[in-house]
């Protein structure tokens, strides 16, 4: 395993969270570990530091034995596919840091074990905007899953896309319910055709704090 050196922690600390870095004071639960893990791997991938306030004051951990222990298990159970993490323990300011380092994930999406003590197995899907790990929307999901596809895409422009990219030209976004509404079409036709012109390269997806909206690229 490659060694991560004091001088590249701290100069981690000093960029501050943002979206390839996650300050952790302490351990929480496995799958709250997942659900970070997923937002990074299903974005640019990242950085989660154990042992780190929000505000960078260094706190260490009290047994990274321990908490290479459950990152192991969030890792290896909770997500879908497993994940292949780097995990490093650096002495920092006299005290145990650990580093969890997060590759972008070339199957996308990774899924996290919902409620894994429900008799119905469930899986979220995470994201990373801005500091904030969030739950992805089903056609974010979507878009994830055709960034992972071999299969080469076929892309009829008909009617309906064209009025939706009309509608997009003259009010700058559109979401699902907007193009749902607009073509009368149900919600999971509406969401399946935008992911397939964001995979063509026509529109492109963002996420806030409302319902994602798509808009043209280059506009």
């Amino acid at each position: 395993m490659e060694e991560f050196y004091e001088d590249k922690l701290q100069e981690l600390i000093f960029q501050g969270e943002n979206s390839r870095i996650e300050f952790k004071r302490k351990f929480t639960t496995p799958t709250k570990i997942a659900k970070e893990i997923s937002a990074f791997a299903n974005t640019k991938g990242g950085y989660i530091i154990f042992g780190i306030d929000d505000d960078g004051s260094v706190y260490g951990v009290p047994s990274e034995k321990s908490e290479m222990d459950l990152i192991d298990t969030a890792s290896g159970f909770y997500l879908d596919p497993p994940l292949e993490l780097n995990i490093y323990v650096v002495n920092y300011k006299y005290r145990d840091v650990v580093v969890v380092e997060v590759p972008e994930s070339e199957i996308k999406p990774i899924k996290v074990l919902d409620e894994p003590d429900n008799k119905k197995t469930s899986y979220k899907v995470y994201i990373r905007v801005g500091e904030q790990s969030v739950h992805a929307s089903s056609e974010m999901a979507r878009v994830l899953k055709g960034q992972s596809s071999d299969e080469p895409l076929k892309m009829i422009v008909g009617e309906k896309e064209k009025g939706l990219l009309t509608f997009i030209e003259k009010n700058g976004r559109a979401t699902v319910a907007d193009f749902q509404k607009l073509c009368n079409i149900s919600k999971r036709r509406a969401e399946r055709l935008m992911v397939r012109l964001v995979r063509a390269g026509v529109l492109q997806i963002h996420h806030d704090s409302g319902p994602d909206y798509f808009t043209i690229i280059g506009k």
